[in-house]
């Protein structure tokens, strides 16, 4: 029998086995051995087991949605360590994501996060505010080269803090829909996020170049926009399902062989989201269904669906290292297929991590509201990328590549951190440079 505080919940129809994910949950404590905030405060309610406890009580209404449990509750990083290593096959993340639903429906969301939410879901807004930031930065940064420092005291950023630049022009701008390629083997859309879009075109250029080189034709559809998943894991489920039903339309009309991302959090976001919140949604389900199994990391693509070229692979002679994205590995799986394609490029020297998959504290915005937390998480990914002497630190996802740049310019480390498939563009402009 269902109890009330779950019946009550019919709202967050995304998850409704979320009192089974409770039931299941043995309190043996696995999940202390591997969540990093546990590593580093060394209390309870920020381990799974703890969040797991207090939320069965949250959504049962035996607590109330006070000050307290909502900070224990944004404090996670949603990284899926813990449900990676949990003997009875519990998902943390789903559990404290409901918590977090209720408590924003309950306790309503800070006017400045409703604010950029609804930004986040009218694309020519968001569109408008990150060209007007484009053209501003200097004004509040202090540049250097590829990074800004901050000038003056910002609610939320920390003064030490090495930001990104935005991109004069964002990815999507100047590009055609349709990157046509001699004799196509296969057709895919391209969701190139946010970060690849406003912050590191580069990264859409090297996925355009890789395809290209391997006989894949590429559409790109212009009105793409955010995944939605930082509204999703505020809580905010209505103006998620509204982005939702928006990217399922516009990439439903795209008659390809798959849907292609460079990111993680939004591979994930089409691939188990969007099905989960339009499942009851007549004229969206089906269309998110569909769409969720074409749904490919580039890496899985080029090793799963359409075998990498190797013939055209030019020498890259640099030692290189490899962080793995927690939404990359254990969000949609591509475990193996990052370290295949890394293997694969002649001339290149693979020193390993000793903890790949180990959180480096980004988060998305984990790092904005929690600084000093996520940065002493990101020391030990730190240590351990010094430990392994590569000159140049290798990772599949935007979020993490501003991380772990900030972190890296701080405790002046000199490795720059590239995204994977910018790597393997490289090899292949080498092999033509070479002819």
């Amino acid at each position: 029998m269902r109890s009330e505080g779950i019946i009550a919940m019919s709202y967050l129809k995304q998850f409704p086995e979320i009192e089974n994910e409770i039931i299941k949950c043995i309190k043996c404590g696995n999940c202390q051995a591997v969540c990093p905030l546990y590593q580093e405060t060394k209390t309870e309610d920020m381990v799974a087991r703890g969040k797991v406890h207090l939320a069965a009580a949250v959504l049962k209404g035996v607590l109330k949605p006070t000050k307290d449990l909502t900070r224990i509750f944004t404090t996670c990083l949603i990284c899926k360590a813990c449900a990676g290593s949990c003997p009875s096959g519990v998902a943390p993340d789903k559990i404290v994501l409901a918590a977090r639903v209720m408590l924003a429906k309950e306790r309503s969301l800070p006017l400045a996060k409703k604010l950029l939410f609804k930004c986040l879901a009218q694309p020519t807004l968001f569109k408008a505010g990150m060209a007007i930031g484009a053209k501003t930065q200097d004004l509040f940064f202090k540049r250097s080269e590829d990074s800004m420092n901050i000038r003056y005291p910002v609610s939320g950023l920390e003064l030490r803090r090495v930001m990104p630049v935005l991109a004069d022009k964002p990815f999507l701008l100047n590009l055609p829909a349709i990157n046509k390629v001699t004799d196509p083997r296969s057709k895919v859309a391209f969701f190139s996020g946010c970060t690849t879009n406003f912050i590191y075109p580069n990264t859409g250029q090297a996925f355009l170049t890789v395809m290209a080189h391997n006989n894949i034709e590429v559409v790109v559809p212009k009105k793409q926009h955010c995944c939605g998943t930082p509204v999703l894991l505020h809580g905010d489920t209505a103006t998620t399902m509204d982005i939702a039903k928006s990217q399922v339309a516009i990439f439903s009309q795209c008659d390809v062989d798959a849907l292609v991302t460079v990111c993680g959090t939004c591979g994930e976001a089409f691939k188990k989201h969007y099905p989960e919140l339009l499942k009851d949604v007549p004229e969206y389900s089906e269309k998110a269904a569909i769409l969720a199994k074409k749904v490919y990391d580039f890496s899985q693509l080029l090793v799963n669906l359409q075998p990498l070229n190797k013939e055209n692979l030019g020498v890259v002679n640099k030692t290189v290292t490899y962080h793995q994205p927690c939404h990359v590995g254990r969000g949609i799986g591509a475990v193996q297929e990052p370290l295949k394609i890394i293997k694969t490029i002649p001339g290149l020297k693979f020193n390993p991590l000793k903890q790949p998959n180990r959180c480096c504290g980004g988060a998305g915005s984990f790092s904005l509201t929690h600084y000093d937390l996520s940065y002493k998480i990101l020391k030990r990914k730190l240590a351990d990328i010094a430990s392994t002497t590569a000159a140049t630190v290798i990772t599949a996802c935007g979020s993490c590549r501003m991380q772990l740049s900030d972190g890296l310019a701080q405790e002046k480390m000199s490795q720059p951190v590239r995204h994977l498939v910018e790597l393997l563009a490289e090899s292949y402009q080498n092999f033509h440079d070479d002819l």
